[in-house]
């Protein structure tokens, strides 16, 4: 696909074009997203070997938002922290830091994050995220590469049916209305713009 049928992300209207402040920006605004990753990790309900947070909201708006690269690098950015022991995720420190965290119930979800923002960035990318019927459903797509990326981690430890019962099945529900959400906001940002 030719450069020429890409599309400018939100967080590009805030960007200086060119020079070290373009990257200065761009690295804040990853710092920044971390931040609101980290936040939404810990804004969670305890449900069992994998709690339900916030954090699929966030990881579909910053997506939506940033475009796949800097999307991508955001999510890289944020398990890097949590690598190095940083506090970030969802059960840390309580359950764990660093890779032996990372390697625990919820690892398949944390990659499948970096799967998701791949997804949903691509899809704003080409001016997706303009159009909300269009986002959902690439958010739809990215939330069940990411729920079977998670899932498949989750059997090693409880089994296909296990994994299904606590990894899948209490999760569909909350993350199509998470989508939805996100889905619904972005392009109301794009629409609030265009008028201005």
């Amino acid at each position: 696909m030719s450069t020429a049928t890409l599309s400018r992300p939100l967080v590009s209207l805030a960007l200086p074009q060119s020079g070290a402040a373009r990257y200065v920006s761009l690295a804040l605004l990853a710092l920044a997203g971390t931040l609101i990753l980290t936040l939404s990790a810990k804004t969670k309900v305890v449900f069992g070997p994998v709690d339900m947070s916030l954090q699929t909201l966030a990881v579909l708006a910053i997506a939506a938002a940033f475009g796949r690269r800097l999307a991508v690098a955001t999510l890289v950015l944020y398990l890097a922290q949590g690598a190095i022991g940083f506090p970030v995720f969802q059960s840390s420190p309580e359950k764990g830091i660093g890779i032996a965290y990372m390697l625990g119930t919820t690892g398949g979800y944390l990659a499948g994050f970096v799967v998701m923002a791949a997804i949903v960035g691509w899809a704003a990318d080409r001016g997706w995220d303009r159009n909300p019927v269009k986002l959902f459903a690439a958010m739809v797509l990215a939330d069940f590469v990411m729920l079977a990326m998670g899932a498949a981690w989750l059997a090693t430890f409880l089994g296909t049916a296990g994994a299904w019962q606590f990894g899948v099945a209490p999760f569909i529900v909350p993350d199509l209305i998470k989508a939805a959400l996100a889905a619904a906001v972005v392009p109301a940002v794009w629409s609030l713009l265009a008028r201005r």
